[in-house]
C-alpha cells in the first residue's frame, strides 16, 4: 500500500468534530511556521518539482524560475475529495484578490486510478469551475518533494521560493490569508486590502455540518475498508453474492447482490445490487462510476426505506432516482435538521457500477 495514501490521511479533518477523531481534531486549524531566516537555494526543490511538471491545465507550463519573486499558494488536491471541494470558494477568492504578486497553483495528485486519466480531470475541473493553474502529479513527484501526506494540503511559498507555512485539511482560512498578506508585504507589495475574504459555499462546496457529523469516510474497496457488516465473508477479487443483515449498527455498511470486492473499488456484476449504510450526518456522498467508459448506470436512493424527498442530494431527484455516467463524487443526501441515525440505501438498476468511497458532511 502506498504510504502516501494510508487510510485516514486523506481527509483527516472530516473527523475533526467527532469524539473518535480527537487526535486529528487537535491539528485542526493549525498553520505551521517555517524558518524564514535561512538562506535559500536559487530554485528550492519544491518549486523545481513543480517546474518539472509536464501536464498543465488552465495554463501553459509554468517554470520554477517564473515562480521566483512571487508568493505561491500551492494546493494539493484530487478531484473526488469532498474536503478539497469545500475549500474551493476560498481558493477562487484568493486567486482573484491577489493577482498582483501571488499565484494559486493546484497540484492534482490522484488517489484512485481513474483520477490519473487527464480527460477525467479536465472534465471534472470544468464542471466544478476551477480556473487557476493545475499541474498533473500522477507519479507523486511533487507530492514527495513537499513531503506531503494529505488531501487537501496548502503550502505557502515566499518570493524566494521557500516553503514558509502550511495548512492540512479544511479550516484555518483567515490564518492562511493573513499569512499570504504577510508574505506579499515581505516581497514589497503595498496597497492591498488587509481584510479577509468572505465566501458562501453552495452545493458540494458548502461547509460541513461539523456539529452533526458522526460518520467517518469509508472506503468500499478491501484495501482500506472498515465496518463491513455483511454476514457473508468478503472474498477479495472474486465474484460473490452478499446479503445485507437485518440491522446495522451506526457506521456499519453492507453489500447485497453479486459483487466483486476489489482493492480500490467494488464492482456490481448482476442486478439487483445494493449498498446499505447506517450513518449520522447531514450529507452522504459516494465516489462511483461506470466500470465501462461511456456507459450509464441507473440507481435509486432511499433513507429509512423511503424516497428522500426534500433530503435528496444534487445527483438525485426527490424520488431518489439518478444516473451515473462518469467516475466522480456524487452527492446523494442533503438533509435538514434534526440529524439522527438513519439507514441509507442505494439500489443499482443496471450492472457495471464501481463504488470507491463514502464521505459525509
Amino acid at each position: 500500500m502506498n504510504p502516501a495514501i494510508d487510510h485516514g490521511r486523506r481527509r483527516f479533518l472530516s473527523l475533526a468534530a467527532m469524539t473518535i477523531g480527537a487526535t486529528h481534531a487537535g491539528l485542526s486549524g493549525r498553520v505551521f511556521i517555517g524558518d524564514a531566516a535561512g538562506a535559500a537555494q536559487r530554485v528550492p526543490r519544491e518549486l523545481a518539482a513543480i517546474g518539472r511538471g509536464t501536464e498543465w491545465l488552465n495554463s501553459p507550463p509554468v517554470t520554477a524560475e517564473n515562480l521566483l519573486g512571487k508568493v505561491v499558494v500551492v494546493d494539493f488536491c484530487t478531484y473526488t475529495c469532498i474536503n478539497w471541494l469545500r475549500t474551493l470558494p476560498y481558493l477562487r477568492a484568493w486567486s482573484k484578490k491577489y493577482t498582483q504578486g501571488a499565484v494559486v497553483i493546484g497540484v492534482h495528485t490522484p488517489e484512485f486510478g481513474f483520477e490519473q486519466d487527464l480527460n477525467n480531470v479536465r472534465r471534472a475541473l470544468r464542471q466544478i469551475r476551477v480556473e487557476h493553474p493545475i499541474v498533473i502529479d500522477n507519479d507523486y513527484a511533487i507530492w514527495r518533494a513537499f513531503n506531503n501526506q494529505y488531501w487537501p494540503a496548502l503550502y505557502l511559498v515566499d518570493a524566494r521560493g521557500r516553503v514558509r507555512e502550511h495548512q492540512f485539511g479544511e479550516g484555518g482560512y483567515d490564518t492562511s490569508e493573513r499569512a499570504i498578506q504577510r508574505l506579499l508585504k515581505e516581497a514589497g507589495a503595498s496597497g492591498m486590502d488587509d481584510g479577509v475574504v468572505s465566501v458562501d459555499g453552495r452545493g458540494l462546496e458548502a461547509a460541513a455540518d461539523w456539529a452533526n457529523l458522526r460518520t467517518p469516510e469509508t472506503y468500499v474497496g478491501y484495501e482500506r475498508t472498515e465496518n463491513f457488516a455483511s454476514p457473508d465473508a468478503a472474498r477479495r477479487d472474486q465474484r460473490r453474492t452478499y446479503r445485507a443483515p437485518s440491522r446495522l449498527a451506526l457506521n456499519q455498511w453492507s453489500l447485497a447482490g453479486e459483487w466483486t470486492f476489489g482493492r480500490q473499488g467494488t464492482v456490481l456484476n448482476t442486478t439487483p445490487g445494493r449498498i446499505v449504510y447506517r450513518f449520522h450526518a447531514r450529507d452522504v456522498h459516494l465516489v462511483m462510476g461506470p466500470s465501462a467508459a461511456g456507459s450509464a448506470v441507473r440507481f435509486r436512493v432511499s433513507i429509512d426505506g423511503q424516497a428522500p424527498g426534500s433530503a435528496h442530494g444534487l445527483d438525485v431527484d426527490e424520488h431518489g432516482n439518478g444516473t451515473l455516467t462518469e467516475p466522480r463524487l456524487h452527492q446523494l443526501v442533503r438533509q435538514r435538521t434534526p440529524i439522527v441515525d438513519r439507514t441509507f440505501a442505494i439500489d443499482f438498476l443496471d450492472t457495471g457500477v464501481e463504488a470507491f468511497s463514502f464521505t459525509f458532511g
